[in-house]
C-alpha cells in the first residue's frame, strides 16, 4: 500500500528572468513523496512545477487537484492526469523513483548513473543589448556550441545586432543559434522578422505566433525561411486525437517538449511516437524546475533520441535551489556520482 504527500517551496531567482511575457523574480513549486507503508525510509520524490501563466493548470484548486492525486496515488495513471501536466509529471517521476530504489533515478541510464553527459544549449535571457551580449559572451567562454536567446522583449533592431555580432565571431559550423520569441510576433509582421532574422543563419525560432492561431502558423511554417517548432503550442493539448489535429494542422519542422507543460512523461512519449511518424524532429527542454524537476528531465532525455543539445540548463538559476549531485561541465549537463541529495528541508524526517 503506497502513501503519499506534499509539500511547497518557493525558489528564488539569482536575477530577474525576462521574458517576453514579464518579469519573474520567484516560482513557486509543490513536491510529492511516495512510499510504501511501513518503510518511510525508502521513497520516490518528484516535482510539480506549476508555471503561473502559461500552464493548462494555473487556475484555482491546483494544490486541491494535487492532494486529490496523493489521495489516490495508488490507483496513479498518467492518461487520467494529462490535463493537469504539473502534477502528472511530478507523480510519474515519484513512482518511478521509487520502484527503481529511491536514489532519485527515476529513469536509469548511464547518465543517471554518472557515466555520460547531456550536451545541453546556453540559454541567454532578455535585457538590454549589453545584457544579452554579456550573458552571450559567457556562455561561448564556457564552451556551448548552440545558444538559445530569448527574444521579442527589447527592440527588434537591437536583437539583429546582438545576432549579427555573434555571427562576426562564430559562424553557423561552430555556432547554432536557436531562438525562442515566445508567440511575441503577429502575424502581420512575422514573415518580414523571420527574413531578417534568416540573414544570421538561425537554426529554428521557437513559438513566433501566439499559440491558437494554427491557420496562421500553419501558413508562417511553411514559407518560413526559419524551421519554426512549436512550444507553448502544446499546452493544454491532450488526448492521441487532439495532438494528431494539432501535428497535421500546422506541419511544424520541430516541436520543443517541457514535460511538465505537455502533460507529463507518458503524454511526451506519444508526442514523439506522432511527431516520429509525420517526420517532425524535436527535443527536450526543462520549464523552470528546480533541481528535483530537472534531474528527472534530463534522466528520461537521456534515456530517448532526441535532437542534441537539449534545452535543460535552467538548474543554475536559482540562489536556493534543491542540493544535488547534478553539475554543469562546460555545455553539458551531468550527474556527479559523489553528490548527494538535500531533501531535508522539503521533507523533515518526521514527514
Amino acid at each position: 500500500m503506497l502513501k503519499a504527500i506534499h509539500a511547497k517551496r518557493l525558489f528564488h531567482f539569482k536575477e530577474p528572468a525576462v521574458t517576453s511575457r514579464g518579469v519573474m523574480t520567484t516560482r513557486e513549486s509543490w513536491f510529492v513523496k511516495v512510499w510504501e507503508q511501513g518503510h518511510p525510509e525508502r521513497h520516490g520524490v518528484g516535482e510539480c512545477a506549476l508555471f503561473r501563466g502559461l500552464s493548462h493548470e494555473d487556475r484555482p484548486g491546483y494544490e486541491e487537484h494535487l492532494a486529490a492525486a496523493c489521495a489516490r496515488v495508488n490507483d496513479f495513471r498518467p492518461g487520467d492526469w494529462n490535463e493537469q501536466s504539473s502534477i502528472c509529471m511530478g507523480m510519474e517521476t515519484a513512482l518511478a523513483d521509487l520502484q527503481n530504489g529511491g536514489n532519485r533515478q527515476p529513469f536509469p541510464s548511464p547518465f543517471a548513473r554518472g557515466e555520460r553527459e547531456i550536451e545541453i544549449n546556453g540559454l541567454v535571457w532578455m535585457g538590454n543589448r549589453v545584457q544579452m551580449m554579456q550573458r552571450a559572451e559567457e556562455k561561448l567562454a564556457a564552451g556551448f556550441h548552440c545558444l538559445k536567446l530569448k527574444i521579442g522583449g527589447v527592440d527588434f533592431r537591437e536583437e539583429l545586432e546582438i545576432l549579427s555580432d555573434i555571427r562576426s565571431r562564430f559562424p553557423a559550423d561552430r555556432l547554432q543559434l536557436r531562438l525562442d520569441a515566445n508567440g511575441s510576433f503577429s502575424p502581420a509582421d512575422a514573415r518580414e522578422k523571420l527574413e531578417r532574422l534568416a540573414l544570421h543563419d538561425v537554426h529554428s525560432i521557437e513559438q513566433p505566433l501566439p499559440p491558437g492561431m494554427w491557420r496562421e502558423t500553419r501558413a508562417l511554417a511553411g514559407e518560413s525561411p526559419v524551421p519554426v517548432a512549436l512550444d507553448e503550442e502544446l499546452v493544454g493539448v491532450t488526448g492521441r486525437a487532439r495532438k494528431i489535429e494539432l501535428l497535421d494542422s500546422i506541419a511544424p519542422r520541430y516541436i520543443v517538449l517541457k514535460p511538465s507543460l505537455a502533460g507529463g512523461f507518458d503524454s511526451c512519449d506519444e508526442w514523439i511516437s506522432l511527431a516520429a511518424a509525420r517526420d517532425i524532429g524535436w527535443w527536450v527542454t526543462s520549464a523552470l524546475e528546480s533541481n528535483i524537476g530537472l534531474n528527472a528531465i534530463a534522466q528520461w532525455c537521456a534515456a530517448r533520441a532526441g535532437e542534441l543539445p537539449a534545452g535543460l540548463g535552467t538548474g543554475q538559476l536559482y540562489a536556493d535551489n534543491i542540493p544535488s549531485p547534478l553539475v554543469q561541465r562546460g555545455n553539458a549537463l551531468a550527474i556527479d556520482p559523489r553528490g548527494s541529495w538535500d531533501l531535508q528541508t522539503l521533507f523533515p524526517p518526521s514527514r
